[in-house]
C-alpha cells in the first residue's frame, strides 16, 4: 500500500494488501470491491475476448501492470450526485500519478491508478462516471494522460476494432488514469487541441494502422 507523503488519508491499494488483508479500517468494508477489481483486471483485461476484433488481450499493458505491481486502486467513498463533486479528488490522483510515474520512467506506460466509486448505485454510475470523465479529459490530455470511464452501464463507447463491443464494462464504477499511448488517437480525433497534443507526443510514432487516418484528417483540418 502506498500512502501519499503529504496526505496520509490518501492511499493506493496493491494486490498484495489483500492476501493477507492489511487494509486500514476505513477501507476494510470495501474489500469485496477491491478484490472484484483486481480479479476483473486479471481475468478480463489480461485475456483475449472473442468480440474484441483483434488478437491479443483486452488491455495490452494490464498483464505487466498487475505482475509488476503497477496497478493501483484508490477508493472514493460516498455517492456524489453531481460530476463536479469528485473533480478535485481526480485532480489530486492525477498529480500523484505524475509523481509516481513520470513519462521518462521505464515503468510509466504500465502504471495505472483506478479510482473506485463503490458506493455509487448502478443506476447512477453511468451519469456520474461519464460526467466526470468528460469534464476532466481535456486537462488530462494536455498533460499527456488519459482518463477512462468504466462501469456496468455499459459505457457507450464501442471498441476500436468492433463498434458493437463495449470494452469499458467493469464490476465496480471507476475512472482509470494512465499515460497516453500512440494507439489513443481514435479517442482524441474529434478535438483539434487533443489531436495537437497527441501529435506533439507521437507524431513520429503513429501506429501503421492509423497513419493514413491521421494524415488524412491532418490535411482536412489544416488551415
Amino acid at each position: 500500500m502506498l500512502t501519499h507523503p503529504s496526505d496520509p488519508r490518501r492511499v493506493l491499494v496493491e494486490r498484495s494488501d489483500l492476501d493477507p488483508i492489511s487494509l486500514p479500517p476505513e477501507l476494510s468494508r470495501y474489500e469485496i470491491h477491491l478484490r472484484a477489481t483486481f480479479d476483473w483486471g486479471r481475468a478480463y483485461l489480461t485475456n483475449p475476448h472473442p468480440d474484441l476484433g483483434r488478437p491479443g488481450s483486452v488491455c495490452p499493458f494490464a498483464s505487466a501492470s498487475l505482475t509488476r505491481d503497477r496497478f493501483f486502486l484508490a477508493v472514493q467513498p460516498g455517492s456524489p450526485t453531481d460530476p463536479l463533486e469528485p473533480v478535485e479528488t481526480l485532480r489530486f490522483f492525477r498529480d500523484w500519478f505524475l509523481d509516481l510515474a513520470p513519462r521518462s520512467q521505464p515503468s510509466a506506460q504500465i502504471t495505472s491508478i483506478m479510482v473506485l466509486f463503490p458506493d455509487v448505485p448502478q443506476h447512477a454510475a453511468e451519469s456520474l462516471v461519464d460526467g466526470v470523465q468528460a469534464l476532466l479529459k481535456p486537462e488530462y490530455v494536455k498533460q499527456g494522460l488519459m482518463i477512462g470511464e468504466f462501469h456496468n452501464g455499459p459505457p457507450a463507447k464501442g471498441g476500436l476494432w468492433n463498434e458493437d463491443f463495449r470494452p469499458l464494462r467493469s464490476p465496480v464504477p471507476m475512472l482509470a488514469l494512465r499515460h497516453m499511448v500512440p494507439t489513443d488517437y481514435p479517442f482524441l480525433r474529434d478535438d483539434p487541441e487533443q489531436v495537437r497534443v497527441y501529435l506533439e507526443l507521437f507524431g513520429d510514432q503513429v501506429p501503421a494502422q492509423l497513419r493514413d487516418q491521421v494524415e488524412r484528417e491532418r490535411v482536412v483540418g489544416a488551415p
